[in-house]
């Protein structure tokens, strides 16, 4: 299946300052994404997971382009478009919509909701009287469509952000990333700053978005549940790099990396498991995630890791596939 979205050897580095007067002294590079490649094609979901401070988010902003990569490259309905600036990247950017982990900071407080989703229109050049139909308070005929394929009602439009719930705010975060039609939708973690009981709505909302308009996903999430219930591939992520890739069947049904096996093991069981699942369940480790200003010479995750080899301390496993779209860094295999 051809990618739409391609990132090869993809880094983000920061160069940090610290020490002496005014921070001066010793400089250290912190590595937030160190090398990923992945690829996400048209009309499919591809889940990232990891714990907080993996680099998931960078990875994100660094796809849709909204912070310039150190290295690698980024490959964009058959373009690179890694060295793309302004001008150059704005027909790149109309085809990509971006749903923030914030509900509320993602949304102008002083800006009505059809300002708000109308936005992209105007500065992508679409000005005509279908969209300006309503005034500044009023509500555009496309914005009004919207918003009523978000489950929000067109008078919505008129209102502001703080009269909205947190859920109803991200479903304006949805209509503003959609309302130019894109193929590419990254969702930032969308409903982990949502209450449990409406995140299953946003998270059914996007799906049937998906089958409706067949836009493709990048699902940054920390919840494995929520991830495998959305997603059609999942990318499990640890101190900047993307140590297992596989089909969602096949990471969950299968999981080969200790980080991920770690992961799974962590999920709340609410039934009965069997042998397997009850033996994956006691794959736990322990520790925390070092620094990415000091990353572990050979495999990162062997500090922590309960199966690390000498080889573990030593060398850096690369990623590799041992079975049909399934690929893990890791020396065991």
């Amino acid at each position: 299946m051809t990618a739409l979205l391609q990132a090869e050897a993809l880094s983000k580095h920061y160069e940090m300052r610290g020490g002496g007067p005014f921070g001066l002294g010793v400089r250290a590079v912190l590595r937030a994404v160190d090398g990923v490649s992945l690829a996400v094609p048209a009309g499919t979901t591809l889940g990232l997971v990891g714990e907080s401070g993996c680099g998931k988010s960078t990875l994100g902003r660094l796809l849709v382009r909204l912070h310039p990569p150190t290295g690698g490259r980024v490959n964009f309905d058959g373009q690179d478009i890694t060295g793309l600036h302004g001008a150059a990247l704005k027909p790149a950017r109309r085809k990509m919509g971006v749903v923030f982990q914030d509900p509320f900071g993602a949304l102008d407080p002083r800006m009505t909701v059809e300002a708000i989703v109308r936005e992209p229109l105007l500065i992508h050049g679409e000005r005509s009287g279908g969209e300006r139909s309503g005034g500044e308070r009023g509500g555009g005929e496309r914005v009004g469509a919207m918003l009523e394929r978000v489950g929000l009602p067109a008078s919505a439009a008129s209102r502001y952000p703080h009269e909205f719930s947190g859920g109803q705010r991200q479903r304006i975060g949805i209509a503003r990333a959609l309302i130019l039609g894109p193929r590419f939708l990254l969702c930032d973690e969308p409903v982990s700053a949502l209450d449990v009981s409406v995140q299953a709505g946003i998270v059914n909302l996007l799906q049937d978005l998906q089958a409706e308009l067949g836009v493709a996903m990048l699902f940054i999430a920390h919840d494995l549940g929520v991830v495998r219930h959305i997603s059609d591939h999942v990318a499990v992520m640890y101190l900047g790099r993307v140590v297992e890739q596989a089909p969602k069947a096949a990471l969950y049904g299968r999981p080969m990396h200790p980080y991920t096996q770690a992961l799974i093991a962590s999920v709340p069981a609410l039934s009965p498991v069997g042998r397997a699942e009850r033996r994956l369940r006691r794959a736990r480790v322990g520790g925390d995630v070092p620094s990415a200003l000091a990353i572990p010479a050979g495999c990162r995750f062997h500090p922590r890791c309960p199966q690390a080899m000498a080889v573990c301390r030593e060398v850096d496993p690369a990623l590799v596939e041992h079975a049909p779209g399934h690929a893990v860094a890791c020396h065991l295999y």
